[in-house]
Formats: structure tokens, C-alpha cells, sequence
């Protein structure tokens, strides 16, 4: 055979060319039972489209976060015969965009600009740990920002006078704080949603595919949901912190803007133990916010969803 296929025959070599594996990769994969056993032709084993196919197909679920082991699992579902059409389609929908806003670039001299004018590399160099801005092989020139929104806020934000180390510490607070919404709403989405979808794995062809149309619908729920209460908590704040500035030499009047709570003896100890007495009252007071905003996160949701049984049934 010569080294250009023909006819979708593929020596190793011109497989590990195609696929963008090497030949080590590809043998690896053939021993662990992920690829189809190839055909013999006398000395030679003879690879074929499909081969090519699962091979992209493989790259791609590790590309999504899958291992290896995950991966043998779902590819042996689809060879007895269960599908893999809608397991594909629900990893394509949870890995797809989670936001209607798109990538853009921009040139270092570009960010200099908007940032002082002159160059910071200790701010560049944090900004593309935070990901906020990500390096282009090959150019060193210029950077991709999967969010320009959130490069915009950081602009403002120094334009009115904070410092760049202040505005990646105030991210690095905020992503934690989101990520724990995040995978609070995960764990409550799993618990009453997927949990009869994704009960066995891997799940049916059906049962995946009906997951996927449910993230598709689900996905805005939870930004909507963080963009009403995010809302509500900022007027509330910073009514309460205007009132606290233009109040601050005044007697504050009885009853306007506190009231007393009784707490077991127990548990103020252990509240000042853990933050000291002067902070107190707030740590206490932003624990009960908190835990108002994920009741009223679940409250949503579970009207979100009974609204939709609601239209199935109908």
C-alpha cells in the first residue's frame, strides 16, 4: 500500500496523519478496547473510515473532560445496541455556550489604553491566570477575551478608581461565591430534574436525549434567577448603606432599620468565636440573606418546573 489512502484504507500511519493521533495513541486505544479490531492484510493491519470517525469522536469527549474509562463505557452502550446518538447530544448541549456572548480580541496596545496607558505585566499575567484573558499561539501581541463584558467591567471599574490588584482580588471572591450558586443549583436541578433521566449509566438513547432538551430549556433559568435576585440584593444594600451615610451623624431612629432578634446564648458565642464580637451582628445578618436567596433560588425553580408538568399535561 502506499502511504495516501484510498478508498477510506488507512495504514497506522496514515490513520495517526488523519486523526491527529500518534501511532502510540492509536495502539493504546486499540488495547483498551476502544477502537474496532482492524482488518488484516497479511502482514498489515488495514483501517478504515470508521476508525478515522472514532478517533475524532474520542478527541472530543476528552476535549469535553471525559476519561478514558467514561468513554470505553459509553462506546460500549452504543455497540450492544442502547444508542449514543442522545448521549452525544446532551454532552454537546451541556459543554455548548451558556451565554449568548461571543469571544472577540484584542491587541496589547489596546489593553494598555484601557488600562493606564502604560504596560503592566504583573496585570497581564493575572488576568490570563483568571481567564479573563487567554494567549494566541504564536502571538504575543494579542489576546482572546472569552468575555468582553467582563473585560468592560474591569475598564469601568479602574476608570473610576480601583486599583487592578483590588479588581482581580474582587473576582477571585465573586467567582467562588458564583460557583457555589452554581453548583447548588446543579445539585437541586439533579435532585428533582435529571435524577430519573440519569439514574443509570450511561443513560438510554431517550433518556439522554430528553436530558438534553431539559438543559435547553433549564440553561436561562438559573441567570435569570441570579440576575432578579442579584437585583433585589443591591437595591436592598445599597439603600441600606446610602441611608447608613446620610444618617451617620443623626440618632438612628428607633425601629427604622433594625430590630432585635433572640438567639440561643450558644449560638452568639460561637458566632463571635468564629468572627469576634464586633462582627457579629453582619456575619449573622449575611448568613440569613444568604440563606433567604438559595430558598427563594429552589422556590423558583420548582415553580419553573411545575409550571412546565403543567404544559405537558395540558
Amino acid at each position: 500500500m502506499s502511504g495516501t489512502p484510498a478508498g477510506g484504507r488507512y495504514r497506522i500511519e496514515d490513520l495517526a496523519h488523519a486523526s491527529g493521533a500518534t501511532v502510540r495513541t492509536i495502539r493504546a486505544y486499540q488495547d483498551r478496547g476502544l477502537l474496532p479490531t482492524p482488518e488484516r492484510r497479511g502482514r498489515a493491519n488495514v483501517y478504515g473510515d470508521t476508525h478515522l470517525a472514532r478517533l475524532r469522536q474520542i478527541a472530543d469527549l476528552l476535549d469535553r473532560g471525559y476519561t478514558l474509562a467514561s468513554i470505553k463505557e459509553l462506546l460500549e452502550a452504543w455497540n450492544t445496541g442502547r444508542g449514543l446518538g442522545g448521549v452525544l447530544g446532551l454532552v454537546a448541549e451541556v459543554h455548548g455556550p451558556w451565554t449568548d456572548e461571543h469571544a472577540a480580541r484584542i491587541t496589547r496596545a489596546e489593553l494598555d489604553e484601557r488600562f493606564g496607558g502604560s504596560p503592566d505585566d504583573a496585570a497581564l499575567a493575572e488576568a490570563v491566570e483568571l481567564g479573563v484573558l487567554e494567549r494566541i499561539p504564536g502571538r504575543d501581541d494579542e489576546f482572546l477575551v472569552p468575555s468582553p463584558q467582563e473585560l468592560s467591567v474591569a475598564a469601568e471599574l479602574y476608570a473610576a478608581g480601583v486599583p487592578l490588584t483590588a479588581i482581580s482580588a474582587h473576582l477571585r471572591e465573586l467567582r467562588g461565591q458564583v460557583e457555589h450558586i452554581a453548583a447548588r443549583f446543579l445539585e437541586f436541578t439533579s435532585e428533582h430534574v435529571f435524577a430519573r433521566y440519569l439514574g443509570h449509566h450511561p443513560p438510554t438513547d431517550e433518556d439522554a436525549a430528553e436530558a438534553a432538551s431539559l438543559v435547553r430549556r433549564l440553561r436561562p433559568l438559573a441567570r435569570q434567577t441570579v440576575d432578579a435576585e442579584l437585583a433585589r440584593a443591591m437595591r436592598l444594600f445599597a439603600t441600606r448603606h446610602l441611608q447608613q451615610h446620610l444618617m451617620a451623624e443623626d440618632p438612628e431612629p428607633s425601629g427604622a432599620l433594625t430590630r432585635s432578634v433572640r438567639l440561643p446564648a450558644a449560638t452568639i458565642d460561637a458566632v463571635q468565636a468564629l468572627v469576634g464580637e464586633e462582627s457579629a451582628a453582619a456575619f449573622i445578618a449575611a448568613a440569613a440573606e444568604r440563606e433567604l436567596a438559595a430558598r427563594t433560588l429552589d422556590a423558583l425553580t420548582a415553580t419553573h418546573r411545575q409550571s412546565g408538568q403543567l404544559d405537558q399535561i395540558g
